[in-house]
Parts: structure tokens; C-alpha cells; sequence
């Protein structure tokens, strides 16, 4: 099996948490990029608008190698000059004024079209069958390896930085790399976690997935039915000084991978202006607008995930031998 044999088999296109006004100092410049990362295009359109590429605002990071659809902002760029560009493996697709920069997390989810080559039929109707179960129990919500760089040492040197060794890049990568040293350490408490996603324990922290709101699971016989029916999930940490913790044995088993990681209470000093707040992240997801087809051995998958959840992790999960996946982009 193969995935992203061209950036044409890897479709993204990012849902936008709220329309441009039309009215304002920044331009939201919606684009089609190919081959190109996030922070590539940001720098062609600061350059572009003269300003600094931190001036440019994301919602989120979009993998190099596909074809993937994303709003930017930039201030002081006349949407009329963002229409006229002529950039290298990008099209402006939109530019509309609106007041304020767009920030990271400031989207509803991201939408994929994926095609797995060199499946066979079996394969395939097993991939199928995986993907309603996870209709049913959900996605575990891991972070995906891209999250930690071409070489995967993103967690470490972030782990460098918070032991006061030299901060070196910009704020935004600092934030980035400190990002990747989260995501490790929930993706430990996933792995380690001794009952599935979908089930709920005494002193878990659960979210409600109607609206986010987080709460402490006291009553099991009161929670285990909601869990079920998929209106809350057990949460995981995203360590930071105002992450709310757990009570009971959820919070001895944190306490302890904090330690093992170096991020216990106390001890957490980010470079000087990069804020590391921490918080909670539901341990599963589900994915929506599922569809799937099949042929001549090629699997087309289309589905949607909410922010910060991964396509990649998905493709993992509906196959028992993954496919090979081309080296982490972005």
C-alpha cells in the first residue's frame, strides 16, 4: 500500500471557524498550495504585503506534500495586489479585508479526500468496516509523527529549551517545538492509559464534545452511558501553567509521566515571551462526512476532523499494516 504517491492523493482543505467582514487592516488571502509548506507561503506573502512573516497569521500548519486549501491573514496587503500574485506552487483562490490577524486554532476542522494505492480488495473492505467502528467508538485522538519534525527530535530540543539551554529560531518556533514536547507526553498518556478512548473512569476529566466544557467524572454509573453514546470523552494533559488536572489514580498516572518527562508543576520555564498555558484534549474524536470507494486497487477516503487531529492517524488506524507514508513535511 502507498499514500501521497502525488500531492494530487492527499486533499485538505481547512473549514474557516468564521468568514472574512470585509472591512479592515488585514487581508484574509485564501489559497491553493502544492508542495509548499504553511511558513513558505506566509514568508511569499509578508514579502509581498512588506512586513515580517510573524505579521502573518494561520489558523494551522497544512502538510507540504499535497494539494491543500488554507486561509492566511496579512496586514496592510490590498486584496487586489494578493489576487495579482504570481507565487511558486500556489493560487490565491480569495483576499477579503478583515480587522484582526488570524490566530492558530482559529478554524472548525479540516476536510480530506485521500487515496491509498495498491490496496486490495479484503484490505479494503476491512478498511471500510474499521472506518464505521470508528463512527461507533471514535478516532484516538494522538498527534500525528509530523507534528514532530522531519528527524522526529522536535519534543527533545523543545525538552532543551525548558532546561534553559539557548533558545535559538523565532517565537513561533519555539511555540512549535514546546507544541511537539505536548504533544509527546499526551501521546504517552494515551498509550499507557489502561481502558480504551471511549470508556470514562473516577477522577477523569471529561469533556462534553457539545461544547468543549470539561468536568470531573465522579459518578461512573451517571457518565459510562454518556460516554457511550459519545456526548463526552475522557480528556488527556497538554502540560502548562493553567492546565486543570485530574483527581485519583488519572492524576498519580499524569503526575507520574510528568516526571518522567521533565514537565512537572513547578518546573516548566518557557523562553522568555512564549507563553505555555497547557490544556485539556479529549482522548478520541469523531470523524465526520465519512465516505469511501473503491477501485482498481485504489481506496478513496473523504472525512472531516476537528482542529488539531490528524489524517494520518486515521489512515493508520483503518489498516493493519499501514501504508508507507512519504517522510514527515510539516
Amino acid at each position: 500500500m502507498r499514500l501521497r504517491e502525488s500531492p494530487e492523493d492527499f486533499r485538505v482543505e481547512e473549514l474557516p471557524l468564521y468568514p472574512p467582514t470585509g472591512e479592515g487592516g488585514h487581508t484574509f488571502v485564501r489559497v491553493e498550495k502544492r508542495l509548499r509548506t504553511t511558513e513558505e507561503v506566509a514568508r511569499d506573502l509578508a514579502r509581498a504585503a512588506g512586513v515580517s512573516p510573524r505579521d502573518v497569521g494561520y489558523a494551522g500548519r497544512k502538510d507540504r506534500r499535497a494539494v491543500a486549501t488554507q486561509w492566511l491573514s496579512v496586514p496592510g496587503l490590498e486584496p487586489a495586489t494578493a489576487l495579482g500574485l504570481s507565487l511558486t506552487g500556489v493560487a490565491v483562490l480569495e483576499a477579503i479585508p478583515h480587522p484582526h490577524k488570524l490566530r492558530t486554532g482559529q478554524l472548525r476542522g479540516n476536510r480530506f479526500e485521500i487515496v491509498v494505492r495498491d490496496v486490495g480488495e479484503e484490505e479494503a473492505a476491512d478498511a471500510a468496516v474499521r472506518g464505521e467502528r470508528l463512527q461507533t467508538l471514535g478516532l484516538p485522538n494522538r498527534f500525528g509523527e509530523q507534528r514532530f519534525g522531519r528527524d522526529g527530535d522536535n519534543a527533545d530540543r523543545a525538552a532543551a529549551l525548558l532546561r534553559g539551554e539557548a533558545a535559538r529560531g523565532s517565537r513561533r518556533e519555539q511555540r512549535f517545538l514546546l507544541s511537539a514536547l505536548q504533544a509527546a507526553v499526551f501521546n504517552a498518556a494515551l498509550d499507557e492509559r489502561p481502558l480504551p478512548p471511549h470508556e470514562v473512569e473516577v477522577g477523569d476529566l471529561a469533556m462534553r464534545h457539545d461544547s468543549g466544557g470539561v468536568f470531573e467524572v465522579e459518578d461512573l454509573a451517571l457518565e459510562a452511558p454518556r460516554a457511550a453514546a459519545f456526548e463526552i470523552s475522557a480528556t488527556g494533559p497538554i502540560f502548562g501553567t493553567k492546565m486543570t488536572r485530574p483527581a485519583g489514580v488519572v492524576a498519580e498516572r499524569e503526575g507520574a509521566l510528568f516526571e518522567r518527562f521533565g514537565v512537572e508543576e513547578g518546573s516548566l520555564r518557557p523562553p522568555r515571551g512564549v507563553r505555555l498555558r497547557g490544556a485539556r484534549r479529549a482522548l478520541r474524536v469523531r470523524p465526520g462526512e465519512w465516505r469511501h470507494s473503491y477501485e482498481e486497487g485504489a481506496l478513496r477516503l473523504e472525512f472531516a476532523l476537528p482542529p488539531g487531529s490528524y489524517a494520518t492517524v486515521l489512515i493508520d488506524a483503518l489498516f493493519a499494516n499501514p501504508p508507507a507514508k512519504q517522510a514527515p513535511s510539516e
